[in-house]
């Protein structure tokens, strides 16, 4: 009878015959302050409890033996405990914050996040082709950002004292060695790529990621769109030519093509410049990129090609007839790259490039042919071993293989390299807090053409000084080689450096963003030769330096003014530096003191458009005055532009767009040509140099079709 009465009572109230075992503590952060309201439970069972306002928690359970405690609250780190249940008693646990999160600092010492899906971003991809006097040239829309100069006869990009070659552009990951159209003096590249293709863009103007390399002064990477919202046609009509492209989606994959024509004969003869066109600029593109899903990777592949064509005669003091010029470059770029997740926390990624350049040139009686075949191979591992710590360490090759066949009456010559550059690098995120970061790395690089190793350490660390406030720190040394320019005459030199000193503060908040940057920036062994343009006779030597150092200020407001959105940037530039043929230690003709740029975008919703307004300033820019002793010893008048653009929606998807470069005719001053021998008097005569021309029209009509019939090539304005 007792063994009924026992079993009935164990199977009814199992509680009677197993002990209750009481678990118990208190919950805290790291600096020890008590945390309310936090879950605490053992883990595969329904026993636990949550925090009062001392932080502290009891329960009981009938579990035994070594069990797991699970304790978490928002915007911390869960933490398990292991061990016997009769130990977990008067316990101490401190949760430290959750880093993975929007609060939590971001290193941005130097660099500009472009992208809808940055955490601090001051540009959005819409910018590059809604910004006044840009005309959709990604290079545009970014010299309107602290750290760049304003040098409107080139185009390309100068950044922070540094000549256009020292920056260097990557699409996802992987080098584009031919990134500008070529052009002529006085005459401005453009970037080659479309940026509708584009969803994300990082420009750094200065202490970049240990991943890249070969790039004294600037990095820009730009970032191919993982998956399009939709399928759509884009159709643009334009006074200087037209374009078309469509996206096609599949279950897994997507295919988006774009092609385009520019003429600008019938612009010329509306609105005639101060070349003698022979044959106008001309040019031809395609562009193309396919995604593949592959269970949890992504493959993705691009390709571009285009092929320009042109004759002018310019004007030449030195020659009463002018200077004949022509050129036809035909230029093939493609990348492919794969991303992809595997197990325990690993990411692998993989890609490589080809690049094709076929250009011939006429120079007066000169005719040059140049053909570049250049690659580049990258293997990417990182591992996050939690949200705390992530390691990135990987490979990657560059090789490029150069011609040159030169021809005129006088001298005919055959020119060329082989540069194969070997490289590594690791880099490390530590994420000490939410209010505390460090990037350290390193990189290594191999140059089969000067038999020479380097090494590059860099670390970058950021401060949270406030809830939408932060201090960044960067140090670090970049390595370049000398251009094809150099490397076609002479492989007896060494790789050129710069060493990167930089402090950063941002603030962003509501809307509003602020960025103040201080900079210095130290050139070595930069290249000299002892004639006016390097050649076969030229004395080559790496003896030159210099040093960059400035003041780069940014801020944007899109919250203040109803339905204005405005940016304003400027940089302070004081440097100087000793390359190429300079006698002395002198400020460079592209570098100007001080440059200003306004921009502001009003949207009208009575008139469903947007207006848009540009102005850029750029102090006077050194050259030399033959008629007063002295090297780069005085400066061009100021460079001023205003610019304005308007978008009209005709319909949803339809948009009339409107846009005038230099409203007001500014006559803007380059710099001089003076002659090659003085006159009577001991006195050289000159000319200025000048804008093809003074202002730019340009018309256009873009028309999306798309599936939900609300899309547009300029993003709903």
């Amino acid at each position: 009878m007792k063994i009924l009465v026992h079993t009935f009572l164990l199977a009814i109230f199992p509680s009677l015959f197993f002990a209750q075992t009481n678990i118990s503590g208190m919950v805290l952060d790291t600096k020890g302050v008590p945390i309310y309201g936090a879950n605490v439970y053992l883990e595969g069972a329904y026993d636990g409890s949550t925090s009062d306002e001392n932080g502290k928690f009891s329960f009981e359970t009938s579990e035994t033996g070594v069990q797991t405690l699970v304790v978490s609250y928002v915007s911390f780190e869960a933490t398990k405990i292991t061990e016997d249940i009769a130990k977990m008693h008067d316990l101490k646990i401190q949760l430290r914050e959750d880093v993975n999160s929007l609060e939590t600092v971001t290193i941005s010492a130097g660099s500009f996040s472009a992208g809808d899906n940055s955490k601090i971003s001051v540009l959005k991809p819409l910018d590059i082709v809604t910004t006044a006097g840009t005309l959709g040239d990604f290079v545009g829309a970014l010299q309107t950002l602290p750290g760049t100069t304003t040098v409107a006869e080139d185009g390309r990009l100068f950044v922070r004292g540094g000549d256009a070659d020292e920056t260097q552009i990557f699409i996802d990951g992987i080098r584009v060695f031919t990134p500008y159209s070529p052009t002529t003096n006085n005459v401005p590249a453009r970037g080659r790529y479309s940026p509708f293709l584009f969803d994300g863009i990082t420009f750094s103007t200065g202490g970049y990621s240990a991943e890249y390399g070969q790039a004294l002064s600037s990095v820009l990477l730009l970032n191919t769109i993982d998956e399009p919202g939709q399928e759509k046609t884009d159709i643009a009509l334009m006074t200087v030519g037209g374009s078309l492209g469509h996206t096609e989606k599949w279950k897994k994959s997507s295919l988006s093509v774009n092609a385009a024509y520019i003429n600008l004969a019938p612009y010329f003869v509306l609105f005639p410049d101060r070349n003698d066109w022979k044959k106008p600029f001309e040019t031809a593109s395609g562009e193309a990129v396919f995604r593949q899903r592959i269970g949890d990777g992504l493959l993705k592949i691009y390709g571009a090609f285009d092929t320009s064509d042109f004759e002018l005669t310019q004007e030449d003091i030195n020659n009463p007839e002018g200077a004949q010029f022509k050129l036809n470059n035909k230029n093939f770029y493609t990348n492919a790259s794969y991303t992809k997740m595997l197990n325990n926390n690993w990411t692998i990624f993989g890609g490589g490039s080809y690049t094709l350049g076929n250009t011939k040139i006429g120079i007066d009686e000169a005719a040059i042919k140049d053909v570049e075949n250049s690659a580049h191979l990258k293997l990417k591992l990182k591992k996050r071993f939690n949200n705390r710590f992530i390691l990135n360490f990987g490979a990657e090759q560059f090789i490029t293989d150069f011609d040159e066949n030169y021809n005129d009456p006088d001298f005919a010559a055959m020119l060329g390299f082989y540069n194969n550059i070997s490289a590594a690098f690791t880099e490390a995120d530590i994420i000490f807090s939410r209010k505390l970061a460090l990037k350290l790395g390193v990189r290594g690089e191999y140059s089969e053409l000067f038999k020479e190793f380097t090494v590059s350490p860099r670390v970058s660390f950021a401060y949270k000084t406030g809830k939408n406030s932060q201090l960044s720190l960067a140090y670090g040394d970049f390595f370049q080689q000398p251009d094809s320019d150099v490397l076609k005459f002479t492989n007896k030199l060494e790789a050129q450096q710069t060493q990167h000193y930089i402090m950063n503060y941002q603030y962003s908040a509501n809307n509003r963003i602020f960025r103040a940057e201080v900079y210095r920036k130290q050139y070595n062994n930069l290249v000299t030769y002892n004639d006016e343009f390097p050649n076969v006779n030229s004395n080559f030597q790496n003896n030159g330096d210099g040093y960059a150092q400035g003041l780069d200020l940014f801020w944007r407001d899109n919250k203040t003014l109803k339905n204005i959105d405005y940016w304003v940037s400027y940089s302070y530039l004081d440097t100087e530096r000793k390359y190429k043929n300079y006698p002395v230690e002198a400020t460079p003709s592209f570098a100007n003191t001080h440059n200003l740029s306004v921009v502001a975008k009003y949207w009208i919703n009575d008139w469903k458009s947007q207006i848009g307004f540009s102005y850029q300033y750029g102090s006077g820019r050194t050259y030399t005055d033959l008629n007063t002793p002295g090297f780069l010893q005085n400066k061009t008048k100021s460079y001023n532009n205003v610019s304005l653009n308007w978008a009209y929606l005709l319909s949803q998807q339809q948009i009339l767009y409107v846009s005038v470069n230099n409203v007001f005719a500014t006559r803007n001053v380059n710099g001089y040509q003076y002659a090659n021998t003085a006159d009577a008097n001991g006195n050289f005569a000159r000319r200025e140099l000048l804008p093809a021309a003074d202002q730019f029209f340009f018309v256009g009509f873009f028309w999306t079709i798309s599936d939900d019939g609300k899309d547009n090539q300029l993003d709903n304005l």
